[in-house]
């Protein structure tokens, strides 16, 4: 799907991509069958809002399953919403029955379309990836009022909390702004602390630049100083890294599954990407023989802030390791 409708008082996307428009289900589903049948093993949902899809066309090969639209809990729009049509959880499942082989990602959604059928539809099926990009922008409730984002701190923690409750070994990453129009010192803690709360994997962390055009640009003033946003920017990105240094420690000594790349031009390693949306280093032993497209499964050894580092215990097949290593339960502690 293109566009957007949230007219967030940062962002320029709803002037230069116009409203959320959605390609029909079935040429989705069309598409993905044609690229399974190449032999590709991950796809990506893309969208500017993508967990707002609404496909109101007439399906030929699918029988509307009555997926509701509800927003999350605690989060509000600017605009109205449009009742009916084919949602963005329907679309996540029918993609992920396509094949069961191939991993299925979804990039970028709005915090305020997580409705349980969504987490629901990640949750049963073992080939969408347990990483959601949740963005956050700011933790300060009275700062995301002037970005016009829908939300308050309170509901973007229990947003959070609860998509852990349903889906215990979800990983998330997200989008901080440091230093947006009026931000205080208070505020900018708040950000520092919800990440803290919230322990994020992976973080596009920048500092705010006026756009023109914009909400921002024709009602307030980009009244934080460059030195002082250049800072706080600094004390995000140390927060991200401590915390997400801290967390990733829970990995090692586990067992997962990696879907391999090939060798990085940058340090000569075999490497993957993992279900959690880590890049992982590979050590590969003599004798087994990888290509591009290989699910491995890996033993852990040692991780960072950014990467993980492991062992090739043997190929297998997506299908073949999560019938040998189940996902946690709802409500399981991970």
């Amino acid at each position: 799907m293109r566009g957007c409708n949230n007219m967030c008082s940062f962002c320029i996307v709803p002037f230069t991509r116009g409203t959320e428009r959605s390609r029909g289900i079935d040429s989705i589903v069309a598409e993905v069958q044609r690229l399974s049948d190449q032999g590709i093993r991950e796809v990506t949902l893309l969208g500017q809002n993508v967990n707002s899809y609404r496909d109101t066309s007439q399906s030929d090969a699918f029988e509307p399953a009555g997926y509701g639209s509800d927003l999350s809990r605690g989060f509000s729009t600017i605009y109205r919403r449009k009742e009916g049509g084919r949602r963005f959880a329907e679309l996540l499942h029918c993609v992920a029955q396509v094949d069961p082989e191939m991993r299925v990602r979804f990039t970028s959604p709005h915090p305020k379309d997580f409705p349980d059928e969504l987490l629901h539809a990640i949750r049963d099926n073992p080939n969408v990836c347990r990483n959601i990009h949740l963005p956050l922008q700011s933790g300060s409730s009275s700062c995301l009022e002037r970005m016009r984002r829908g939300y308050t701190r309170e509901a973007f923690l229990e947003l959070a909390q609860h998509i852990r409750e349903v889906i215990p070994d979800v990983t998330f990453s997200t989008d901080v702004i440091a230093g947006f129009c009026g931000e205080t010192e208070a505020e900018h803690q708040d950000t520092v602390s919800a990440m803290r709360l919230v322990g994020f994997d992976t973080a596009f962390m920048f500092a705010y630049s006026m756009r023109e055009r914009t909400h921002a640009h024709r009602r307030l003033q980009d009244d934080v100083p460059p030195d002082v946003k250049g800072r706080r920017l600094a004390e995000i990105i140390d927060t991200f890294h401590e915390t997400a240094r801290a967390r990733n420690q829970r990995f090692v000594g586990t067992r997962g599954l990696v879907l391999y790349e090939g060798t990085s031009r940058k340090r000569g390693q075999h490497f993957g990407r993992d279900d959690y949306g880590h890049k992982v280093f590979l050590d590969v032993p003599a004798g087994m023989a990888l290509r591009p497209g290989d699910y491995v499964h890996v033993r852990v050894d040692a991780a960072t802030s950014g990467s993980l580092a492991a062992s090739a215990v043997e190929r297998t097949t997506l299908g073949a390791y999560y019938r040998c290593h189940p996902q946690p339960a709802a409500g399981a502690a991970v």
